[in-house]
């Protein structure tokens, strides 16, 4: 059987742990192939000390502060490769998981070494039957969003290739990680599997969906000045440092574009604080060294070309959180016709 590390990176989920880990402890994975890495990024709600309590058989890696989800996960990772599993179930504190989570998902990954990922179908709870992730998609602009989220799940549905796997569950090949390295951990949260996933596909690998294994996640949307500043920054790292420079300058008008356009949406919702500290960010020289460098690293990793990758980027934005007239009747029309267009100028 293959070794199997389930990382769990938890802060102040003390309300989420019972139900995660119960289900986590009673896998029909034999129990002797699997164990659960349970990392607390300096929670304050005692939710460390139930878990040592009440699952005694996990191991725990405290941090002295909160590291973020990329970096937690990261020294999750790190502990789990330095013990030679051959894969790595990477799982949310909210969450709960079938059975046969880890059956099913190795069952897939084990037909086709480019296979780097799996991710289950994450469904809602308590909404068990509307769909949380049928796989993440990726936006020619850099956003990330769930695919299929809040539609109901007809049960027709075989595995496919996704743009990239969501963070909340996925299964990685240890070598895969060796290769490519892990989380990038200065991005803290948000846009780290995304990030991820495209260097996977840069380097030559698939990432799938396998709908037939199940986990069930408490996801709840919510909208804040320390999220929004996160996820705008980190697009931008990722486009930066993902995309060849040919592409970039393809990109580049709809880029502006999409920033006017964002910029004044930050002023009506009073995040223009945050929208120009994302602006200061890339003002510094050492940040850029630091993108710089990260490119360089990628790019020498790097054996598939921005055509290719780009066949499963979108150039429509789905986000039932996010939906409202504008977006769905002027900003998705004009950057979907511009993104067919130069879609077929990227050559490599």
């Amino acid at each position: 059987m293959k070794r199997v590390a389930i990382i769990l990176v938890n802060y102040n989920g003390k309300k989420y742990l019972p139900d995660c880990l119960a289900s986590l402890c009673n896998l029909d994975y034999p129990q002797d192939d699997y164990k659960i890495i349970f990392v607390d990024n300096a929670s304050t709600d005692d939710s460390l000390a139930y878990a040592q309590n009440s699952f005694p058989s996990l191991e725990f890696i405290k941090n002295n502060e909160n590291l973020g989800f990329a970096a937690g996960n990261n020294v999750g990772m790190a502990r789990a490769l330095a013990e030679n599993f051959d894969y790595l179930f990477l799982i949310n504190q909210d969450t709960i998981s079938e059975k046969d989570i880890l059956t099913k998902l190795i069952q897939l990954a084990e037909t086709d070494p480019q296979i780097a990922a799996v991710q289950p179908r994450l469904m809602l709870h308590p909404d068990q039957d509307k769909i949380n992730s049928l796989g993440n998609s990726i936006h020619y602009l850099g956003f990330g969003f769930s695919g299929g989220g809040y539609q109901e799940f007809d049960g027709n549905l075989e595995p496919k290739e996704i743009a990239y796997a969501s963070g909340a569950a996925v299964l990685i090949k240890k070598e895969v990680l060796e290769k490519i390295g892990l989380f990038a951990a200065d991005f803290f949260m948000y846009h780290e599997d995304l990030d991820l996933g495209w260097r996977m596909r840069m380097a030559g690998y698939k990432i799938m969906l396998a709908p037939g294994a199940v986990v069930y996640h408490k996801y709840e949307f919510s909208k804040s000045i320390k999220k929004y500043y996160f996820m705008e920054r980190n697009r931008f790292i990722c486009l930066l440092e993902n995309y060849k420079l040919g592409t970039l300058i393809l990109v580049l008008p709809a880029l502006l574009a999409m920033e006017s356009g964002l910029f004044i949406f930050s002023i009506k919702s009073g995040f223009w604080r945050e929208k120009l500290k994302v602006y200061g960010y890339f003002l510094s020289l050492n940040n850029w060294h630091k993108i710089l460098g990260e490119r360089r690293e990628k790019t020498a990793k790097r054996v598939i070309g921005d055509a290719e990758i780009a066949n499963l980027f979108t150039g429509k934005i789905e986000f039932q959180e996010i939906d409202n007239w504008v977006l769905k009747y002027i900003a998705n029309p004009v950057f979907n016709a511009y993104w067919q267009i130069i879609r077929h100028l990227i050559i490599w």
